[in-house]
């Protein structure tokens, strides 16, 4: 099993879904496309740990329904206790930055204004999302809590990413003197 499969497993201990369903939900937290999830829910349907069913929709195709087994649910509880592994960092942008200094300055600021946006984007995404999670009952062990402390981890790095691109545009524009901006792990803790 992959860590999609997994991720796909915990979002089905919530609710019974179908795949595009499933597709979407698992979006905020990892990208993954059709031809990655289908194939993964037969082979778990097929392992036992999920269980299908079809539901007949009079205006659209049947769709297949996918519910966690007992199986899936003790496959996914011994994935939980395994150590995380380091996050992997892939972005365009950061190796574009480190060629900033053969970069014409409107190089520059149009690679930040194009990060700025999708940043302020990113914020709308998940202000959406957490506009959706009810909070009146939000505790740990609320089947919403895992939910909403995720889509607050996204909303804090998309503003985090914004700040830091207002940052860099005042070093620009020689408003901010080069500086470390951020407090240290000490100042932190």
């Amino acid at each position: 099993m992959n860590i999609l499969s997994y991720g796909l497993l915990g979002l089905l201990t919530r609710e019974e879904s179908s795949g595009y369903d499933l597709m979407l939900k698992i979006q905020p937290h990892w990208q993954a496309k059709h031809s990655q999830i289908y194939p993964l829910l037969s082979k778990m349907e097929n392992d036992e740990l999920l269980a299908s069913r079809w539901v007949q929709q009079s205006d659209k195709p049947d769709k297949k329904m996918y519910a966690v087994t007992e199986k899936g649910i003790e496959k996914l509880l011994e994935w939980m206790i395994t150590p995380v592994t380091a996050p992997v960092t892939r972005d365009e942008f950061n190796l574009r930055i480190l060629c900033v200094g053969i970069a014409e300055d409107g190089s520059m600021r149009r690679i930040l204004n194009e990060r700025k946006s999708w940043f302020m984007e990113r914020i709308r995404y998940f202000e959406d999302l957490k506009s959706r999670i009810p909070l009146d009952n939000l505790r740990v062990g609320n089947r919403d809590f895992g939910s909403y402390i995720l889509v607050q981890k996204g909303l804090m790095h998309a503003q985090t990413g914004l700040e830091w691109c207002h940052w860099v545009t005042q070093l620009l524009d020689g408003q901010a003197a080069i500086q470390d901006p951020s407090p240290s792990v000490s100042e932190i803790q």
